[in-house]
This record gives structure tokens, sequence and C-alpha cells, in this order.
């Protein structure tokens, strides 16, 4: 199965312009994550380059004073790199604490690890007890894959009274490869042998065994954990988001539900809980706890991003659009209230407005959606040439965007029927961009709808020479030779590897089955085309669907499936000709 037009717009925004395809990433963290799981294994909270108080300059030798004062220079002018490399270097001369302290920070900001790691051993050789210093060096040491040397400093930490943070460092992991994971995990392992009344350490086992794929494993320490005491709210987190994991999704809400009522200052607590309901498809309980959240924490400005989103997935559209209105008072996810406030005009038929909303959009990951979207609009009105020449001014301002401008003008070009000028800009596209996987895609596609097999067959075959394993090709490559040609054989293998590579994709599902009916194999074909109607009742996989029900003598059925597909599209192109073509009526 393909469809031009939406393949290609896939291929260039990578994004649903729907409300709930968002609701996971826009404001907090996802369920499960917010267990204070930073994005990357580096002392929390890091320093601003630009902005930390300079040492007092009084008391320094003339060498280091003059590092110093160019280091101060060079971040002014944005030169953190130089920045760095004097504080460095001042601090190796000077061995001044300040200084140490104010490198140490710079080296975070810039998330410089072999500085870190050198700063790291300069401060505990002036101050062995310097529990930043030993922080610092566990983590570096984690990093490359000393583990040894990281349990030294983890217990030179415990020793010293100090907190060792090993949660957060715990939870960090997740950025680590496997093999590190696995051996961060037996360390902690050690660690917990060492010291077995140490709650820290007993449960960032269980987080460990979580992000090592043990949830099972992980669920019975955090049960030992809870034995101990019942209130450790961490541990409470991780034990619904893991209840979840493990499929047992009713338990899990039980327990977040009662919890959250226990502790309802923990917003943490509330945020994982309303996204499982999201997850769920709970969208009333969602609404109604983000709800509670917004009103507990007014300070929080992505509650209210969440709350307006999926009060939007239930239709309450007055409610969603007082609290993006909101947001842009309050100057907060300005981009995306606008967004937002701009498919509601689009949805409600009202184009100029919406218009003016998504020209709102001025950066993130909803600029290029919203850019796109307006300049639909504007060619729907009849200014396609005004919308085309808005995209390349923006194109030319911002070269290293080009390649999503390009995709863009494509777009508009075969959504207004213009296909043969749509591949002009595509050759045009790929002389400015010759390494683009996406706009070589999408030209393959343009090929394919004025019936250039041989063309679209050709540019397939280029991209899978990049991206040996890019599914989305191999099954578009796989569905034209079906379609199009006899070599089924051909077709259905590349169809099966796209699956093995994105297995329970229907719109490979939609191939599978249509290949192998071509081949005969109206079972088979049964099997796949019933998963992917089940999974996207798309009008194509309808046609598909209704056609082998038909050929295996099950007519009725195929008509219903077809009045449905009908239902959300009369017009579409393939599923009135197999209508046509198999019982002689278009209207069934």
């Amino acid at each position: 199965m393909q469809k031009p037009v939406l393949l290609i717009a896939a291929s260039l925004l990578g994004l649903s312009l729907s409300g709930c395809a968002n609701l996971m990433g826009t404001a907090e963290p996802a369920a499960g994550t917010e267990t204070a799981e930073p994005t990357s294994l580096s002392p929390q909270p890091q320093a601003d380059a630009s902005q930390d108080t300079p040492p007092d300059y009084a008391d320094f030798e003339p060498e280091v004073l003059y590092l110093l004062l160019s280091a101060e220079v060079a971040g002014q002018r944005g030169r953190y790199d130089v920045t760095l490399l004097n504080y460095v270097r001042a601090a190796e001369l000077s061995r001044d604490p300040g200084v140490i302290q104010r490198a140490m920070g710079i080296a975070q900001s810039l998330n410089g690890d072999n500085a870190q790691q050198q700063l790291g051993q300069l401060w505990l050789e002036s101050d062995p007890d310097n529990l930043e210093a030993h922080r610092v060096l566990t983590i570096q040491a984690i990093k490359r894959n000393q583990m040894d040397i990281a349990l030294q400093h983890m217990e030179a930490i415990m020793s010293l009274g100090g907190d060792g943070d090993f949660d957060n460092l715990a939870a960090m992991s997740s950025t680590l490869p496997p093999e590190s994971q696995q051996e961060l995990l037996a360390l902690y392992q050690q660690l917990q042998q060492r010291h077995p009344d140490n709650l820290e350490i007993e449960y960032s086992v269980a987080l460990l065994l979580k992000i090592n794929g043990h949830p099972q494993r992980a669920l019975q320490q955090l049960d030992a954990v809870l034995a101990q005491t019942t209130t450790f709210q961490p541990a409470i987190m991780l034990k619904g988001d893991l209840l979840y994991q493990t499929g047992e999704t009713g338990p899990a809400l039980d327990y977040l539900q009662r919890h959250t009522r226990i502790y309802p200052a923990n917003r943490q607590m509330g945020t994982l809980y309303a996204r499982i309901l999201i997850n769920e498809g709970n969208m009333r309980a969602a609404q109604d706890e983000f709800a509670r959240l917004m009103t507990r924490f007014p300070e929080v400005p992505g509650l209210r991003l969440s709350h307006a989103l999926v009060a939007l997935e239930n239709n309450e559209v007055e409610l969603a659009t007082d609290d993006l209105n909101e947001l842009i008072a309050q100057g907060h996810h300005v981009d995306e209230a606008n967004f937002y406030l701009g498919k509601i005009a689009d949805d409600e038929q009202r184009p100029q407005e919406a218009i003016g909303y998504y020209e709102r959009v001025a950066k993130g990951s909803h600029y290029f959606p919203a850019l796109s979207r307006a300049s639909a609009l504007r060619a729907e009105a009849g200014d396609i040439d005004g919308a085309l020449t808005n995209i390349r001014t923006l194109r030319e301002a911002n070269p290293s965007q080009a390649e999503n401008y390009w995709l863009i003008e494509i777009n508009l070009l075969l959504e207004a029927g213009r296909a043969e000028a749509a591949i002009d800009m595509a050759n045009s596209a790929l002389q400015d961009q010759p390494n683009s996987v996406r706009i070589l895609y999408a030209r393959a596609m343009l090929h394919d709808t004025l019936s250039q097999t041989a063309e679209a067959e050709a540019d397939l075959q280029q991209v899978l020479v990049a991206e040996p394993d890019n599914a989305v090709a191999l099954n578009a490559l796989g569905y034209i030779l079906a379609t199009r040609t006899d070599r089924l054989d051909e077709a259905e293998t590349m169809i099966r590897r796209a699956l093995e590579l994105s297995p329970g994709n229907p719109a490979i599902q939609d191939s599978m089955g249509w290949v192998l009916f071509r081949q005969g194999d109206h079972s088979q074909a049964l099997e796949y085309l019933k998963a992917a109607y089940s999974d996207f009742p798309d009008p194509e996989v309808a046609a598909h669907f209704g056609e082998v029900l038909w050929t295996i003598g099950e007519k009725e059925q195929a008509r219903i499936i077809w009045r449905e597909a009908l239902s959300l599209d009369r017009e579409h192109p393939i599923l009135r000709e197999t209508i046509l073509r198999l019982t002689g009526d278009q209207d069934l």
C-alpha cells in the first residue's frame, strides 16, 4: 500500500498534525520517565558557561591572570571552547579551588568529558574529600566503562557521608550502551551486597533492572524496598510504571490512582498516571487528572498544554482554546499553542484565521507542519504561486533547512494536481541536495503517481543503496512491483523484509496481503489484510480486503467493508475502481 501525497508528507514531517499524536511528547516527560531520568550522563544541573560569576583575579600569577581574562573575553564572544581550554590550563597552574570549580561548571555546561575527568582528578588532589569531585569522577568512570574505579568513588562518597545521588546516576544510564548498562547493574548489585540497608541503592538496582529489560525482577526488588518503607515515593512511581510495562494495566492504574490521592503534591506521579490513561485511551479520566494537576501546580505551564490537548481530543474545543490562549498570554509554549489554535480554526473551516495562527509558529517541532498547512491553505484559496514564493524565500534564507522547504514545495505542487511540475521541483531539489534520501523517495512517489514505474524503481533502488534497511522504501518498491509488474516473488521478498524491520505496520501488512493475493494465496492474504484493516481502516486497504473477500465468495462481507470505506472517502480512486470492476456498480 502507498498513497503518494501522504507518503511524501510523512517523509517531510515525520509528524502527525493531530493533537493526540503529540500528547506523549509535549509538555511533560512520558510515562515512567519523570522518576528523575535526565537525558544524558552528566552532573545536574549544568552550569552556563557565559553566566557564572568569574573568580577574584587579584592574587593570581601573571600567566594565570592572562589565561583567566582571555577565557572570560572568549566567553563573551561565544568562543566557549577557548574559554574551557584556558580555564583548564589556569586550574592546572593555580590549583585554586575557585578556578577549578568555575572550570568544572564550564566543562559540564559544554559536556566536555575529558575536561571533567582532568579537573576532577585535579580537584581531588587539592581536596581529597570533595564530594562533587567524586561524583564527577564516578560518572566519567562509568562512561569509560571503568566500573571498578566508579565503585571506588561511590564507596568514597558513602564513607564521607555524602548524598551519592545514586538513583539519578542509575536513571541516567539509559543513555549508555547495553553492555555498559549490564556492567553498571552488576556494580550496583555489588554495592547492595556491601550496604544491604541502603534503600537508595536497593531502589537504584530496581531501576537498573528495568533499564536492562528485566521488569519482573525489578518488581520483586521494589517489593523488598516497599516492605521496608511504604512511603518511598520514587519506588511507588516505578512500581506503577513496571506494573503497566508488564501488562498489568488495571492494577497499575488502580495503584497509581490510589497513590496520587495519598500524595497529591507529587506532580511526577500524577503525570505518570495521566499518561498511562492516555495510552489506554481513557481521555476523560486523563483530562480530569491534568485538570487536578494544573490547579495544584499553576506555575507549571506544561500541565496546561497537556490539559488543552486532552480536552481537544475530547472535543471540548472551547476549553482547549481557553487553555491555549492563556499559554500565549503567559508567554509559555507559544509555538505549540499557536499551532493547535491554527488546527482548531482549520478544522472549523476558518482558513484565514488558521493561516494566521500557523504563520505565528516560529520554531520547534511544529514549525514545518505549520508552514506546510498554511501553504496548503493559501494554495486552496487560489494563491499557490504566493505560497511557493514564500517557501522559496524562507528556503534561501535558511540553507541549513533547505531539504525541508524543498519537500514542502514538492508536496504543495502534488496536492495541487501538478505532478509534472512537482517532479521538476524534485529534480531541482536533488541538484541542491544530492544526498537527500527523503527528496529521492518523494520523487519516486511522484514517478509512481504518473505510472512511470521504471523511474520510480530506479529512485527507490538508490534509496536502498543508501539505506538498505529502510522499511518504507522496501515496502514502496515491493508494492510497486506487486501492482505494476509480474515480478511477484521479488516483490514478496522486499515486503517480507520490510515487515521484519517494522512488524505490525498496517501499510506493510496491506502490501503483504496484496502480493500474496496476486500469487494466489488467498488464505494468507486474508489474514494480513484483516490485520491491516483492523489497525488502519484506510480506503485503499478496504479495497484490497474487500477484493479478497469477494474473490473467495464472501461478497456481502466485502460490500460491508466497502460501504464503511465509502463513508470515509467516496471519491477514493482505487476504492471506486475496485468496486466498479467487481460489481459493475460504484454505489453498491
